[in-house]
C-alpha cells in the first residue's frame, strides 16, 4: 500500500529543508521497499522561498483529503521572509494537530519546531530547534512546553524535530525509518551513496560552552 506524506510549505520556506524529502522519499519510492507519494500543499500558490524565488506547490491544503495521508513533513524558513506567518498560523496548527492526534509521524526540520510548538503538540515531549547564542529560538521552543535537547536530530515517539538545514536529510531518513522499516531506509541511504553521520555529529553543541 502506498505511503502518502504531506509536504507543508510555509511562505518563506527554506529550499534545502524541503529537498531532503523530496530526494530522500523520491528515491524510496523508485527504489524502495514500498511506494511513498509526498504532495506539497500550502496555504496559498505561488509560495515565495527564503532566498528570493517563487515555487508552485502541488495543492493547497483546503484542496486535499488529509485523512488521506500518513504523515506531515514541515521544512523551516527564515523569518525575514515572512516564515512564521505561516508556520505560526492558526490553520498550521490546526493541521499538524490532526496528524499528532492520530499518532502519525509529524517531522520537522530547524525553526519549523515553533510549528508544532504552537500547534501543542510539544507539552511534555523532548524536541529542538536551530539554537544560537542568546538562545531565542530554544527559549520560544521551551515556552511552548518542550524539553530542549541540544542534538542534531531528536525523535520522540511520532515527533522529529532537528536543528538546521544541515539535519534536512537525517529527518528525511528518520521518517523513511517510521513509515517503513530501518532497513529500507538503509538501502535507500546506500543507493544515494549518503553517509551514516558520526555520533559527535549527532550530539555536537550547537553553541559552544568553551
Amino acid at each position: 500500500m502506498t505511503k502518502r506524506v504531506l509536504l507543508l510549505l510555509a511562505d518563506g520556506f527554506e529550499p534545502l529543508e524541503a529537498a531532503g524529502f523530496t530526494d530522500v522519499l523520491g528515491w524510496a519510492n523508485i527504489d524502495g521497499e514500498e511506494p511513498i507519494e509526498l504532495v506539497s500543499a500550502g496555504l496559498r500558490s505561488p509560495l515565495k522561498a527564503t532566498f528570493g524565488f517563487s515555487v508552485i506547490p502541488q495543492a493547497l491544503v483546503g484542496e486535499l483529503d488529509l485523512d488521506s495521508f500518513d504523515a506531515v513533513a514541515v521544512p523551516g524558513g527564515f523569518e525575514g521572509a515572512g516564515f512564521y506567518e505561516d508556520a505560526l498560523s492558526q490553520r498550521f496548527s490546526d493541521i499538524i494537530r490532526r496528524f499528532s492526534d492520530k499518532q502519525q509521524p509529524v517531522a520537522s526540520v530547524c525553526v519549523a519546531s515553533l510549528s508544532l510548538g504552537a500547534a501543542g503538540v510539544l507539552k511534555g515531549r523532548r524536541a529542538t530547534i536551530y539554537h544560537q547564542i542568546g538562545g531565542k529560538r530554544r527559549a520560544q521552543l521551551e515556552h511552548y512546553g518542550a524539553k530542549f535537547v541540544d542534538e542534531a536530530v531528536v525523535v520522540d515517539g511520532m515527533l522529529i524535530t532537528s536543528t538546521g538545514p544541515g539535519t534536512a536529510i537525517e529527518v528525511a531518513f528518520e521518517l523513511l525509518t517510521v513509515l517503513t522499516s530501518q532497513e529500507n531506509s538503509n538501502h535507500i541511504r546506500k543507493l544515494m551513496r549518503i553517509p551514516e553521520p558520526a555520533a559527535s555529529w549527532r550530539g555536537m553543541p550547537q553553541v559552544s560552552t568553551i
